[in-house]
């Protein structure tokens, strides 16, 4: 049978309505009263739906299998847990008493990514969850605040809809999570580096095998499309991993000195750490700051956005389900009066914080109250230097990637497009009409590329800069316009078409300020000193990037940019080995890389006298 375009015939199924179908035949196959293993096959029988099924499966396959049935809650004999994971299947339907469930088996399963069965089993779906479950966390545990006098609603962005009601945390909340924190830290502070990486490892372990479950709650949480969710669920995971192989590797330092005396330091944790994340990665950012915290012997105390507050909850259970002590993650939601309370807490020994300038000079502020360890990843205006011998498929695609990530919510972008004037029409032609192509609306849709923006205010927000880039002499190439799907329950979303600005100067509001959302600024320029000038000319200094053929520019380029992260043919590239943060307003101290064990650790240093006291009195 020939092997259609896979996301195609997914999207076909679903939007015919004969996914549930499919996904019926699916289960059908599962549920199988009886596996009986032979040579390079399993034959799957169930005399009430198949009489035969015929799966020619290697090994990779065969783990794929036993992770479908784990997320069916079923347990496959050959794999008791279905903890496992692979990246394609190719599964051959022989016989299903259903004729139309066996052709649709066919279509979809027949040689498909990993992705696309687990979509065909996929337990969410936009506008159809309802989150009841309690959202804050701590001594192990899910926390229901008994006296709650006010709640907030937390909307889906897909669709507008509540998706829950959420119970901030209060004085007394906050001063539980906090006690529970402490009481972990003793006993966590004081094991060696690979008992914490064995725990760490294992929450590596349970987040891969959870992939698709916790992607699909980010998205509907936040509104990004799944496939970018897979990928920062990913990055979580990695981050984790990195961090348990830092842990056991944590050392001071010996010096000698005179008279056989010696000295030697100590790096040693700090304490209660607590983290606040931003709602563009809500989960990944959980990670990113309790990874090294925990690496390096501290517990924490995170505090999601009340916009986003669904995930990182869920990392608090798997750390726990990991063998990690009560209390050394834990959850505490709310806004403003719930970080407030955090900050001045006098048992908290750092905050880290990733959101806006405003708020992390606030955030600096009250920490500095109780001299209490600080980093801040805030936001950034960063400059992508396109010159007139880049590859311009490269430099095209570099730009996208620099602009429309995550609905364009990502404190990275490159949102400044600098193109040298000869190459500026050709690029513009090229990025204007991928910029057209990109596929709009349910984020749960594998086809999908750009999903809702987090908020009705929000979207509000950027679309309104896109009206001030017009009235202010900007050009508008494409998009910036709300977007309303066809799909009926989808017309409630905050959606917008992805914009192309083109004729800006850097006196422009667009070009100024930090938009946060799908749009890009294209500007020109003639000389490289003066792609340097303008390009610095800003007060935040998160990122940066350069397109170029010339390796001697790329690096010269590179060392003038005033910026943390600076990319050379590429951009929005975090690996979790790689330091990232800003210069000037952008920020203090650093997330993920060695380096961040520096701002999880203070250093101690020990005096050791082999020799008699040499005393002037």
């Amino acid at each position: 049978m020939p092997v259609e375009d896979p996301e195609e015939s997914f999207n076909e199924l679903q939007r015919s309505g004969h996914l549930e179908e499919v996904r019926g035949g699916l289960e059908f196959l599962v549920k199988a009263e009886q596996v009986e293993e032979h040579a390079g096959q399993e034959t799957i029988q169930d005399s009430g739906i198949t009489d035969s099924v015929d799966f020619r499966m290697d090994e990779r396959d065969s783990q794929l299998w036993s992770s479908v049935t784990q997320g069916l809650h079923v347990n496959n004999s050959g794999h008791p847990d279905g903890s496992y994971t692979t990246e394609r299947t190719l599964l051959s339907v022989s016989t299903v008493r259903s004729v139309t469930v066996r052709k649709m088996l066919q279509r979809l399963v027949l040689a498909r990514p990993a992705a696309l069965l687990f979509a065909a089993l996929r337990c969410a779906s936009s506008g159809t969850v309802d989150v009841k479950v309690p959202l804050n966390f701590w001594c192990g545990d899910r926390v229901k605040i008994s006296d709650v006098s006010t709640t907030e609603p937390v909307y889906e962005p897909a669709t507008g809809r509540v998706l829950c009601e959420l119970e901030p945390c209060g004085s007394v909340e906050v001063n539980q999570a906090v006690q529970a924190a402490q009481s972990a830290y003793q006993a966590w502070s004081r094991m060696s580096g690979m008992e914490r990486a064995h725990i760490m490892i294992e929450a590596a372990r349970i987040i891969e095998n959870r992939r698709e479950d916790i992607a699909e709650i980010e998205v509907v949480n936040n509104g990004k499309s799944i496939t970018e969710a897979r990928m920062d669920v990913d990055s979580a995971r990695l981050c984790i991993e990195y961090y348990a192989g830092v842990a056991s590797t944590l050392a001071g330092q010996h010096v000698q000195l005179p008279g056989g005396s010696f000295a030697y330091t100590r790096r040693e944790p700090l304490g209660v750490c607590v983290g606040i994340g931003a709602w563009n990665y809500p989960f990944q950012i959980a990670a990113w700051k309790s990874a090294p915290a925990l690496a390096c012997g501290n517990s924490m105390v995170f505090k999601p956005s009340p916009v986003t507050p669904v995930t990182a909850v869920l990392l608090a259970e798997i750390y726990a389900k990991a063998g990690a002590p009560e209390g050394l993650f834990n959850i505490v939601q709310g806004g403003q009066e719930t970080g407030n309370l955090l900050c001045h807490h006098p048992d908290v020994a750092k905050v880290s914080f990733t959101g806006s300038v405003p708020t992390g000079k606030k955030i600096m502020e009250m920490c500095s109250k109780g001299v209490k360890h600080v980093t801040l990843e805030l936001g950034g205006k960063s400059p992508l230097l396109i010159f007139e011998d880049s590859d311009l498929e490269n430099a095209v695609k570099g730009a996208l990637m620099a602009n429309f990530l995550s609905q364009g919510q990502v404190c990275s972008n490159g949102t400044r497009v600098f193109v040298q004037r000869q190459m500026l029409p050709e690029f513009l032609e090229e990025v204007v009409r991928r910029t057209k192509d990109i596929e709009i609306g349910d984020p749960l849709l594998e086809s999908t590329r750009m999903g809702a923006l987090v908020s009705r205010p929000h979207l509000d927000r950027v679309l309104g800069y896109v009206d001030q880039a017009r009235k202010e002499g900007a050009k508008v190439l494409c998009g910036g316009e709300p977007f309303v799907p066809l799909d009926p329950k989808l017309r409630g979303g905050y959606y917008m078409t992805p914009c192309v600005l083109g004729n800006c100067t850097d006196n422009m509001t667009c070009v100024k300020e930090e938009i946060f959302g799908p749009v890009m600024s294209v500007l020109s320029f003639e000389t490289e000193e003066e792609a340097l000038l303008r390009a610095n000319d800003s007060a935040l200094g998160l990122a940066a990037g350069v397109f170029t053929s010339d390796v001697k520019r790329a690096h010269r380029v590179v060392e003038q940019l005033k910026a943390g992260s600076c990319f050379i043919n590429n951009y929005n590239i975090t690996p979790v080995e790689v330091p990232f943060g800003g210069f000037k307003m952008s920020g203090i101290g650093r997330e993920n890389g060695q380096v961040t064990v520096e701002h999880y650790t203070q250093m101690k240093t020990v005096f050791v006298e082999m020799g008699d006291v040499d005393s002037l009195f």
